[in-house]
């Protein structure tokens, strides 16, 4: 018995049919259970697959000739309507699981009573998404995709090699990450020197947060959509290349949960009509501290991601792609499975 074993992916073209495909199974095969609202890991996990589909067609949007209807715009604004409902089932379980057991009795009732008013919100946000399923932008993106994934079109450049390219796919979005200004934030000059300022206290932390927190919450959707690209091609690399992404991730996951907590903080004020502090005491202080926390994280990360032969090191081992190897592991894999099918079939 023979069979045929699928060809070395070698251009650009066969990497972005690759990830298209992965990114486009991935997210539709939670459809179902969303439109259902069976299970919010469902949600969750179409979420995140828009979002990574939405790196893909940013990525390759010079390499791959891609539908209409497939572009940034219509991608983010599904993304960001799975997003808000994901966002409640986040504060919801972040409320009753991270919070409500530390707080007093008086405390735990105020905040079971703002649960209720979170489930409200979260239904009218389950009609947003099934009113999104059964819109001409959903359904035309999906159609799209699928008809593109049965006849695909690119642009000239999908015929270069990865060798010949990865290295520039990549490098923009890495430089807008280590250029954008929130690197700066909390931090002062000494002799001609970027320094991180080391006497922040809690209440210096929610003042900075409060004046300059826009700032961080961008740079952490940098780091995002640095990381989502770097994912597309883990396997072209080696070890240091998954220790710069495995950091990349803390950084934007660091920076998000500050950025949670200082929305929650603004959300339950809005809610409860009153200052948080007077309203649930126990609980402000416990975010206050989260934050503080999560700012010493943020600045070790910093500290590191300033330093110059950090950056360096970043940067070469984007530009050192190990293709080849890579190549020689799929096929390897490839023989292998070829074989296990062959004695299986024996």
């Amino acid at each position: 018995m023979t069979l045929a074993t699928k060809s070395t992916v070698q251009t650009l073209a066969d990497y972005t049919y690759s990830a298209v495909e992965k990114h486009f199974k991935k997210t539709w095969k939670w459809e179902k259970s969303v439109k259902n609202d069976q299970d919010i890991e469902a949600l969750h996990q179409m979420r995140v697959g828009m979002r990574r589909l939405r790196t893909t067609v940013t990525s390759f949007n010079s390499i791959v000739k891609f539908p209409k209807s497939a572009n940034d715009k219509n991608i983010g604004k599904i993304a960001r309507c799975l997003g808000s409902l994901r966002d409640l089932d986040v504060l919801k379980e972040t409320f009753k699981t991270t919070y409500q057991p530390q707080l007093p009795k008086k405390e735990k009732v105020i905040l079971d009573d703002v649960i209720d008013t979170l489930d409200k919100q979260r239904a009218d946000a389950v009609i947003d998404v099934k009113t999104l399923f059964k819109s001409e932008r959903y359904k035309s993106l999906k159609t799209a995709l699928k008809e593109w994934l049965e006849k695909p079109s690119y642009q000239p450049l999908a015929n270069l090699t990865l060798e010949q390219a990865l290295p520039d796919l990549l490098l923009p979005q890495v430089s807008c990450f280590f250029l954008h200004p929130g690197w700066l934030i909390g931090t002062e000059v000494e002799d001609n020197r970027v320094v991180v300022s080391r006497d922040f206290d809690e209440k210096k932390v929610d003042k900075e947060l409060l004046t300059k927190g826009e700032d961080l919450h961008d740079l952490r959707k940098s780091g995002k959509k640095l990381r989502y690209q770097m994912e597309l091609f883990t396997d072209l690399y080696g070890q240091e290349y998954a220790n710069h992404l495995e950091q990349v991730k803390n950084i934007q996951e660091v920076l998000g949960s500050m950025q949670d907590s200082a929305v929650l903080d603004e959300w339950l004020q809005d809610v409860l009509e009153s200052k948080i502090s007077k309203e649930l005491p126990t609980l402000a202080s416990l975010l206050t501290k989260n934050r503080y926390d999560l700012w010493q994280q943020w600045q070790s990360l910093q500290e590191e991601y300033l330093k110059l032969e950090t950056r360096l090191e970043f940067h070469l081992i984007i530009l050192n792609p190990d293709v080849k190897r890579a190549w020689g592991d799929r096929e390897a894999r490839g023989q292998t499975e070829e074989k296990i099918l062959i004695d299986n079939n024996r």
